[in-house]
């Protein structure tokens, strides 16, 4: 009844009003909904100086790490430091990261770096927190190599070098068991223009930087002197501009 009674008013009102002046009825113009907020975590790009970055490409601050994923003190920042980097300043997109590998123990460092690139985007800085978080178990054993194979192997091309030491040390079987297909890990240890870009990134990394050790930490553009760790380098990034 209520709704007849209104219905028979409004009816009235509009019949007293000429049509010439009767206002147009507007209709409500829809919510705008906020924009989604980046997800600067997901957000990782292939650099051309041979590393990844994660973040906000624009972002105030852009920090690089020259790492070694047999270093144990990189494992120790990529365990105890990279998860509040990564929470408190690259998913709120003020901090950039870019990991750059730098093969500071030679030989051994190619395996774990070869096949730590021969994975999707997305999945390079997952599969390199997993490789410094089973660091110890994968090159902290006291296996050794046999004397005949250490002679035999100075005589190999230096991706079959790195494709037995990755087998030895366990890292090609850690990343098969990561869901790497077997053949896409053997392609990538054999991979000759991978090894040699290796060498030409670390080359230039000298020549501009004089990397003195891993980890050696970049920001925007300058070498962060003896910091080694998240307490030492927190502030750097803090008196750059993160807040």
């Amino acid at each position: 009844m209520k709704r007849l009674v209104m219905s028979a008013i409004f009816a009235a009102a509009v019949s007293v009003v000429p049509a010439a002046n009767a206002a147009p009825v507007k209709k409500a113009a829809p919510a705008k909904r906020a924009p989604a907020r980046p997800d600067w975590v997901r957000t990782v790009v292939r650099t051309p100086e041979g590393g990844l970055r994660m973040g906000n490409p624009a972002a105030k601050v852009k920090l690089i790490e020259y790492g070694a994923r047999t270093c144990p003190t990189c494992a120790a920042f990529a365990v105890n430091g990279a998860p509040l980097l990564t929470k408190s300043y690259v998913a709120t997109g003020q901090v950039s990261f870019e990991f750059r590998d730098y093969p500071i123990h030679g030989a051994i460092d190619l395996a774990p770096i070869l096949l730590g690139h021969c994975v999707p985007d997305r999945a390079f800085f997952p599969l390199l927190e997993a490789m410094m978080a089973n660091q110890r178990a994968l090159i902290g054993r006291d296996a050794e190599i046999p004397k005949v194979k250490q002679d035999e192997l100075q005589k190999l091309a230096p991706n079959a070098v790195a494709a037995y030491l990755g087998k030895f040390y366990g890292y090609t079987d850690f990343v098969v068991k990561a869901g790497l297909p077997v053949a896409r890990a053997t392609a990538c240890l054999a991979d000759r223009k991978a090894l040699d870009a290796i060498v030409a990134h670390t080359a230039a990394a000298n020549k501009t930087y004089t990397i003195p050790g891993t980890p050696t930490f970049i920001v925007n553009g300058t070498v962060a002197d003896k910091v080694s760790d998240w307490a030492g380098l927190e502030p750097v990034l803090r008196a750059a501009g993160a807040k």
